[in-house]
């Protein structure tokens, strides 16, 4: 090798994965003055935080895996100068009463009209209750998250920070499903307060290692307000600012570029997508790897090389999720609430508090539950600027439909295709289930004449974006601090992001506080770095 292609190939940093937080990574870095480049398996970067034509021929973009923002800090985007627009939406949340015909609307705008829904469902004791629930998570909220963009706190400074016992004992130490049955008694409205726990996690209420709290809490604190916001533009316009932001600070990226091994001295082999091309590799000073941990322990000599070890447990995702083009939104059993306001937030179907837990059984025990809990989100009321100008005209909608309590473990040993496709049937069997028409009646066709709907299983994630058991946070999801006998000695070790080796780097999602669309894995990673030299 010539010395030009020598110095070509070294850089202070190579960022292992495309995916946001690989590029917020990378243009931290490279702000501050260092030589990055970006390896990234796929044709485009940005990993699940993409926007794609899913159904040809249709001119609607869909944000086709990740589609909200919550725990992008307003710091990333202002440091790293983004031009993005995050909007807020009107409704927190529908749930309809199951087998009924009325629902539970939580209106962020009109806590009358909200109150006045509880009574509807026979929950009016409750209202009160919700509102003091959601304060006392406010406080963690605004305690916590400053946080998450500073060196990580010990356990008892995170404690003392919040302030208040009782607040810390019901969503840090104890079972979350305690906390919920002393606030409220309606079993639709603990399901409620539930669900942002269950994310992703396969979990129960009162399960003793606390997963599900973490999840809880990931879903409240975000931004200080636990708000949930519509990136104008899809997922797409979030890794296209990322993008773009990243070649102006001189980020080098290559795309095609499948790493096959990382070596402890930062030499980083990977294959050009380019038929018949050779292996190459780059070295870098550091390597920042935006993968899961356990892929990174492939690539590091093997599934329990190094300290990486995982089991297919510790990584299982357990949700599916389902993308529709619809020619219009469907009509509710209920006569009081419009689709526009059903739709306008989370819409819970079968989600009740108890059904939440017998459909963890089924799950547990092989079946896919029945009926499928689900949460539905249509980014074409906040933003219709991913739809065709014809689309829009033509009244047309996207949803989004995300599953609880379906875990990676489904698929051991199933026909995929055929998983696929009674997953999507239990799917559209649950919607339906709060319909007074079929969903399928209101399916748009692409140009060939097929059903604008799609299907993700964890199978499918793991597979095309490399998620380790299909799990959209890397693995486990860890507090967002450290224990107090935690060691804090190294810059890597005190930002959350060490591996077993100094020149390797985590900075994806399976960091600490690196869960969901944040860029703070990539934001720790490169503060870390940036503070060793």
């Amino acid at each position: 090798m010539d010395r030009s292609r020598a110095r070509q190939d070294h850089f202070d940093a190579v960022v292992v994965g495309g995916g946001h937080n690989g590029l917020v990574a990378a243009t931290y870095l490279a702000k501050a003055g260092r030589s990055v480049v970006v390896l990234e398996r796929q044709d485009q970067v940005g990993g699940a935080a993409v926007s794609a034509e899913a159904f040809p021929g249709t001119g609607a973009r869909l944000s086709r895996y990740s589609y909200l923002v919550s725990l992008l800090p307003q710091q990333i985007i202002d440091d790293l100068g983004l031009d993005l627009e995050l909007v807020r939406r009107r409704y927190s949340s529908y749930t309809p009463v199951a087998g009924g015909t009325s629902g539970l609307l939580v209106d962020n705008e009109d806590r009358k009209a909200t109150r006045k829904s509880f009574r509807r469902i026979d929950a009016g004791d409750d209202a009160g209750a919700f509102g003091e629930f959601y304060g006392r998570t406010a406080t963690l909220a605004e305690r916590l998250w400053p946080t998450f963009t500073k060196p990580l706190l010990r356990r008892a400074e995170a404690r003392e920070l919040v302030g208040d016992d009782e607040i810390w004992a019901d969503f840090i130490e104890q079972p979350l499903g305690g906390v919920i049955e002393r606030s409220v008694e309606s079993d639709l409205v603990r399901g409620v307060l539930l669900t942002d726990g269950l994310i992703s996690t396969f979990a129960r209420a009162h399960d003793e290692d606390l997963q599900q709290n973490k999840c809880f809490l990931y879903h409240v604190v975000g931004g200080g307000t636990g708000d949930w916001d519509v990136p104008v533009g899809g997922m797409g316009a979030v890794s296209g600012a990322l993008e773009r932001a990243a070649l102006a600070a001189g980020v080098e990226i290559r795309t095609g570029a499948e790493v096959t091994a990382v070596a402890p001295n930062g030499v980083v082999h990977y294959q050009p997508a380019e038929e018949n091309s050779r292996m190459r590799s780059v070295t870098g000073e550091y390597v920042l790897a935006n993968v899961t941990p356990a892929v990174l322990g492939r690539l590091m000599g093997g599934p329990g090389a190094d300290g990486f070890a995982t089991s297919a447990g510790a990584a299982e995702g357990a949700q599916v999720k389902v993308n529709l083009l619809l020619s219009r939104l469907p009509k509710l059993k209920d006569p009081e609430i419009s689709p526009e306001q059903a739709f306008g937030g989370t819409f819970h179907i079968n989600e009740l508090y108890s059904q939440l837990d017998t459909a963890y059984t089924a799950a547990e025990n092989g079946r896919i539950p029945s009926p499928l809990p689900i949460e539905i989100y249509c980014h074409s009321l906040a933003d219709p600027s991913i739809l065709s100008e014809s689309l829009r005209e033509s009244g047309a909608h996207t949803l989004t439909v995300f599953s609880l309590q379906t875990p990676h473990r489904l698929s051991h040993d199933a026909d995929h295709d055929v998983l696929r496709e009674e997953l999507q049937a239990a799917v559209l069997e649950s919607l339906n289930s709060v319909l007074a028409e079929p969903i399928e009646d209101c399916i748009l066709r692409d140009g060939d004449g097929k059903p604008c709907i799609e299907t993700k299983t964890t199978l499918d994630l793991e597979e095309t974006l490399g998620l380790t058991g299909g799990n959209i946070f890397h693995g486990p999801l860890s507090w967002p601090f450290a224990e107090d006998d935690a060691p804090l000695d190294t810059p890597a070790q005190r930002w959350g992001v060490a591996t077993d080796h100094q020149r390797v780097l985590l900075c994806g999602a399976g960091s600490q506080r690196g869960g969901g669309v944040s860029g703070l894995g990539g934001h720790s990673a490169a503060m870390a770095l940036l503070e060793e030299h």
